[in-house]
């Protein structure tokens, strides 16, 4: 009869569970972060909220840093491919660029990106800061691309096409605006998208008299 073969320290079963165990610690821990911070958030609460041992996350994830950093650079090229997706419609690029604005601020509405990194600025390794800055990149350069496309197409005017995606960009995070009582700028988010567009289109890509 053959041998019952052992499995390392911590590994659970592979067929314990629908979802890769790896892949329910991802998410996860993904969530959690996103909502209490980095600081908040420990590798016990993570095993608790997963129904796993603290030895089993550990398996997957050497440290909070290591698991903290995975989750944001999955969670950055989720966002990068489906940006990607809808920059890549048959549509006119002011209507992608406002169902982009629209997807990104229903995405990060509570959210605190910039202190929220700035949070584990050092805590986190270089190579570890390394990871999240190339997968950030990497959306903004899908962002770039669509406004080549767009000028080769000549369905905008000539312009650099890198100060056109950081100042796009620099205007989502201005839609997250919160004045001192939490209230948002504007009434609503497609409303805030809206004056992004009109903004952002009307004084980069205006036809110059």
């Amino acid at each position: 009869m053959k041998a019952k073969q052992k499995r390392s320290l911590g590994r659970p079963p592979t067929n314990a569970r629908k979802m890769p165990t790896d892949v329910m610690i991802l998410q996860a821990a993904t969530d959690m972060f996103l909502t209490n911070g980095f600081q908040d958030v420990s590798i016990d609460d993570v095993a608790k909220k997963c129904n796993v041992t603290k030895a089993t996350v550990y398996y997957y994830f050497e440290s909070k840093a290591a698991l903290f950093t995975e989750a944001m650079v999955h969670m950055m090229n989720r966002i990068g491919v489906y940006i990607e997706a809808m920059l890549s419609e048959e549509e006119p690029l002011k209507i992608r660029l406002h169902k982009v604005a629209v997807a990104h601020l229903k995405a990060t509405f509570d959210l605190d990106l910039d202190g929220f990194l700035r949070e584990t600025k050092n805590v986190l390794t270089h190579e570890q800061l390394k990871q999240m800055k190339e997968s950030e990149n990497k959306m903004f350069e899908v962002l770039e691309k669509a406004f080549i496309k767009a000028i080769e197409e000549e369905e905008i005017p000539e312009v650099n096409t890198k100060f056109a995606t950081h100042s796009y960009l620099a205007l989502l995070k201005v839609g997250n605006y919160r004045n001192e009582d939490q209230t948002t700028i504007f009434s609503s988010i497609n409303e805030t998208s809206n004056q992004i567009i009109d903004l952002f289109w009307n004084g980069l890509f205006s036809t110059k008299s």
